[in-house]
């Protein structure tokens, strides 16, 4: 059931890496924090609203300017309950964040794989392990839609607002579940549609063009969609649970929607969430 098979037009795999990599390359480079302009999913439409969801002992323990990069829209640190010795995999680490916060979780004799596709981002996650004087850590250059790591090798998967920039989620997700060990598990914050986009004035196929891609909502999956990729893909115990909803302030900067209705745009905005989704590799 890939999202091309669940009927949403999307771009070809390769200009949608293209697309991503030129986007998140550009913040990479100028190392702008979600306080400095228009962060990717920012879910409340506050100046770093991303941030304001960890722990902030958490991230005084990191020098500023590491812990305040984050193009996320969730925390799955606060949902992975992370556990000392486990190994770990993000997907689409970026700037080394979520990474480094997991790996202090997991302590001196655990580990984490950050996964990038971005050659500027993985330049700067390693800067800032050295920054952080993390060590069990390493990046790792790669496509979600092909992890560069052995079936059955990682405990815990996390990721934050990634798994929507993928044009084949199906991939990915069963990419997630090669690499878990049995009773592994996943832990995601993602954009997710609360819902459905085919009872608007406009056709699905019409809202999404006006949505920027790399932007990370124009890929979103609805709830229902998400829940079956993940079970088809062998996963058990799967929740996904809205977190906070955009606002058409938010989704101003990752969309063409300022010259729509702004009733229309509140209702199409609404339906976009940040959510937590969690599931199991059965044993």
């Amino acid at each position: 059931m890939s999202l091309q098979k669940i009927d949403l037009s999307v771009p070809s795999i390769s200009d949608t890496h293209q697309e991503v990599q030129e986007y998140y390359g550009a913040r990479a480079r100028s190392a702008d924090s979600c306080c400095g302009g228009d962060s990717c999913c920012s879910s409340n439409g506050e100046s770093c609203g991303p941030l304001q969801l960890y722990d902030s002992s958490e991230l005084a323990a990191l020098p500023e300017d590491v812990a305040s990069f984050s193009l996320g829209c969730g925390n799955p640190l606060a949902i992975a309950t992370l556990k000392p010795s486990e190994v770990v995999v993000d997907l689409g680490s970026g700037g080394g964040l979520d990474a480094f916060l997991a790996a202090r979780a997991v302590g001196p004799t655990g580990f984490v794989y950050g996964v990038d596709m971005t050659d500027d981002m993985l330049a700067l996650a390693r800067r800032n392990a050295e920054k952080a004087g993390v060590s069990n850590v390493e990046f790792r250059k790669g496509n979600i839609e092909a992890l560069p790591l052995p079936d059955n090798s990682v405990d815990v998967i996390i990721s934050n607002c990634v798994i929507n920039l993928s044009p084949d989620k199906e991939q990915t997700l069963d990419e997630a579940f090669r690499v878990l060990k049995p009773g592994g598990r996943l832990a995601v914050s993602d954009i997710v549609i609360d819902g459905t986009l085919d009872d608007l004035p406009l056709s699905e196929v019409q809202v999404r063009a006006a949505l920027h891609w790399a932007g990370c909502i124009a890929g979103a999956l609805t709830r229902q969609q998400y829940q079956t990729l993940l079970a088809e893909a062998g996963f058990t115990k799967i929740q996904v649970e809205v977190q906070s909803r955009y606002s058409a302030e938010a989704m101003a900067g990752a969309s063409e929607l300022a010259a729509w209705d702004p009733a229309l745009v509140d209702k199409v905005a609404n339906r976009f969430t940040s959510s937590a989704v969690t599931a199991v590799k059965p044993e």
